[in-house]
């Protein structure tokens, strides 16, 4: 699975004329492309400040998402978050909407090695309780994250059919198990719908928790498609713990964990099919289908 070509040649030429023409205040600090994702290419704009610029149309939608609405949520999280400071629109042939957003000083967490990452437990754990709390009617629709189970299953079956035998059995039973899991039974919870251990930014040490980015997918539903990251980012003892101080907080219901699991499963095939142009991707995927692996079976982990 390649990252999808971009339909707009985002280049630094290019966003220093938008800045000049939409921001003239912000045209003169140094500009350097810094990262070519999925659906965005992000410009360090100074010291302070990155513009993230979508690069093919699924992503304009998105961005827009972001710029409505990360401000309301953003106000009850203790946790930075890339709130747009400044918005562009379409203008010299590039056709979306874009954004000046801070800079954060760090490192995704998934190149900090697994049994170090203990320090995020209580801050993430923390992060989604925060997030997670009923959205409005109007929240946006994401068809892919914090749906039920069931809205996937054709095309992890699919996925799985098509990929190494070598674990088609064993996750194929595994979802059978996990996707029986009851469907979330509370009202749509806000979601940030990407959480995976390439946007949890730590200080450069590691040790600590610096950020949470890329809100591109936010919407609402299930919190179980979150509460994946259990499974992306740690190990069973760190797990455990941000399981537990999760539960503590009292927003979930007793299948989450059942669902969670699942959601981490369809994720991590996801992106350990990821091909060698996003290799911190796929390694991300393979740390969490030995993870998923490793729990009980699905008839013992959800617990009163």
């Amino acid at each position: 699975m390649d990252i999808p070509e971009a339909e707009v040649d985002v280049t630094v030429a290019l966003v220093r004329s938008l800045l000049a023409d939409q921001h003239p205040d912000l045209a003169d600090p140094p500009l350097s492309l810094v990262a070519h994702g999925w659906d965005n290419v992000i410009l360090r704009l100074g010291d302070a400040l990155a513009v993230r610029m979508p690069r093919r149309e699924r992503a304009a939608g998105l961005a827009r998402n972001e710029q409505r609405r990360l401000g309301e949520i953003a106000a009850r999280l203790d946790t930075p978050v890339p709130t747009p400071v400044r918005v562009g629109g379409p203008s010299r042939g590039y056709p979306w909407h874009w954004s000046v957003v801070p800079w954060f000083e760090g490192r995704p967490a998934a190149t900090v090695p697994v049994a170090d990452r203990g320090g995020l437990v209580a801050p993430l754990a923390d992060f989604v309780v925060r997030l997670h709390v009923p959205a409005p009617a109007d929240a946006p629709v994401n068809p892919f994250r914090g749906v039920p189970l069931a809205d996937r299953d054709a095309g992890l079956r699919r996925r799985l059919a098509d990929g190494p035998p070598h674990r088609r059995a064993r996750l194929t039973a595994l979802w059978d198990g996990l996707s029986t899991a009851p469907v979330w039974p509370g009202p749509p919870l806000w979601l940030h719908g990407d959480l995976h251990p390439a946007n949890v930014l730590v200080t450069d040490d590691g040790r600590d928790l610096a950020a949470v980015i890329d809100f591109g997918d936010l919407t609402s539903g299930d919190p179980a498609s979150d509460l994946a990251v259990a499974w992306l980012l740690f190990g069973p003892a760190d797990r455990s713990a941000f399981r537990t101080r999760v539960d503590a907080a009292g927003v979930v219901d007793p299948h989450v964990w059942s669902r969670a699991r699942a959601w981490a499963l369809l994720l991590g095939v996801l992106l350990a099919d990821c091909s060698d142009d996003a290799p911190l991707l796929a390694a991300i995927g393979a740390h969490t289908l030995e993870q998923v692996g490793l729990d009980p079976n699905p008839a013992e982990i959800d617990r009163d």
